[in-house]
């Protein structure tokens, strides 16, 4: 076990395409919803994976699915970043980089906190949710057992670190948009776009060029 940070950080990825349409939603939506809405406007994921989401237990939950729940990792600059930035996986269909992918931070105690307040069902893993063997926990107390030296490491070529990095924090159906706390963005142009597509949202987090969040 390993101690967690005094105040973590949960962190989404999408394409900067997809604000827009997050923004009118007032926050994210499941790969579930979404899909019965029609899709993203941009998806960067692994459709193969996604597919298998949708269907994988969430065994914490009875009757959940991974798919049914919108998606975090406990750090920036994840392994599914570093896929779409070496863009060479046959299974992922988007070839656009990391240029365009922006992390929406948030934090996990808040996130928790209005979850509660809600009814709002929440999980976390200790690798990745769309691997058959993850373990899912339901309890804070718990968060010692995610490998918290692997999900900040910047070297994952060991296995066990590898696994440990793709730790989740999972929301069921819906994230506000309103608890984004800051977005950070690979260079000053996303980070005009950004803002520019922010500019009449109530709610507006600051928006920094944070390029170690990125390969």
């Amino acid at each position: 076990m390993t101690r967690p940070p005094a105040r973590p950080k949960i962190y989404h990825i999408t394409h900067v395409d997809n604000l827009s349409s997050i923004l009118a939603n007032n926050g994210l939506s499941s790969d579930a919803a979404m899909l019965a809405r029609g899709g993203p406007t941009a998806s960067i994921g692994m459709g193969a994976i996604k597919q298998r989401r949708l269907v994988l237990p969430v065994t914490c939950h009875d009757g959940d699915a991974v798919g049914d729940y919108v998606p975090f990792y406990f750090s920036p600059r994840s392994i599914m970043l570093y896929m779409i930035y070496m863009a060479n996986n046959q299974d992922l269909a988007y070839r656009g980089g990391q240029e365009p992918i922006v992390h929406l931070e948030a934090d996990l105690a808040e996130t928790i906190e209005w979850a509660a307040n809600g009814g709002r069902r929440w999980a976390f893993t200790l690798s990745n949710a769309g691997a058959a063997y993850t373990e899912f926990r339901k309890d804070i107390g718990q968060l010692s057992e995610v490998n918290w030296e692997a999900v900040q490491a910047t070297d994952f070529r060991s296995p066990d670190i590898k696994e440990g990095k793709q730790a989740e924090f999972l929301i069921r159906e819906f994230f506000p948009w309103s608890l984004v706390q800051r977005i950070g963005v690979h260079s000053p142009a996303i980070q005009s776009r950004v803002l520019r597509t922010m500019a009449g949202a109530s709610h507006r987090p600051p928006v920094e060029v944070l390029p170690d969040w990125y390969y």
